[in-house]
């Protein structure tokens, strides 16, 4: 997607894929994966999401980055922060409570920093993007996380033909084939959510499932 639409998407307020609470399958598996209180965190494409507040509030260290300028500055401002900004190359840094945000390209974002994270949750980046950039994202991106680094991926499998993304369709075969020459891949949680989201039965969508998985940088 162009940086111009989810530019757009945040000052019209169209922001359905924003949660009013933490990620329940990042509250049920993040204490698997046995990340220590203190390790830097990677939340990529972050919005104003409420998962870094609950990463925070577990002792983590959690480094966002997001285009939307509107989209950070609303974070703090919602959690009572009052960040410290400077500008760096990849972008505008905004550090309070814990948790950093590089407002820029995460294409961009510095190499040095990246290295520096111990783990990385993705709910809502992978999703975002068309294959293409899934692609990019996958093997630019991530392959600039250190070995050791663990975290957990959330995607959605539904029948792409009957919807437009974003969120995109990602299904098992893609994200094996994306991630497994770094990474090893282990499908932690499958199920069925068409229920709960009547805006995709509204669009005509006949099966949804979320899916977990945990990942491990070899």
């Amino acid at each position: 997607m162009h940086p111009e639409f989810w530019h757009q998407r945040w000052q019209e307020g169209r922001i359905g894929f924003h949660q009013d609470r933490a990620t329940p399958a990042l509250v049920e598996h993040w204490p698997s994966l046995g990340v220590a209180a203190g390790a830097r965190v990677f939340v990529a494409l972050c919005g104003k999401s409420l998962d870094m507040a609950w990463l925070a509030a577990c002792g983590m260290h959690v480094l966002g980055v997001e285009l939307s300028r509107i989209a950070v500055e609303q974070f703090f401002a919602e959690h009572g922060l009052d960040p410290d900004v400077h500008d760096a190359d990849d972008g505008v840094h905004y550090r309070a409570g814990g948790i950093e945000i590089v407002c820029g390209d995460a294409f961009a974002l510095d190499g040095a920093l990246l290295a520096t994270c111990d783990a990385v949750f993705d709910r809502a980046a992978l999703i975002a993007l068309p294959r293409d950039l899934r692609h990019r994202y996958a093997t630019e991106l991530y392959r600039r996380l250190p070995a050791g680094c663990r975290g957990l991926l959330v995607t959605l499998e539904y029948p792409q033909h009957e919807k437009v993304g974003p969120p995109f369709a990602v299904p098992e075969d893609e994200v094996r084939s994306s991630f497994s020459h770094d990474w090893s891949v282990e499908l932690l949680d499958r199920r069925d959510i068409l229920a709960t989201q009547p805006g995709f039965r509204d669009e005509g969508v006949t099966r949804l499932q979320s899916v977990v998985y945990r990942l491990d940088r070899r």
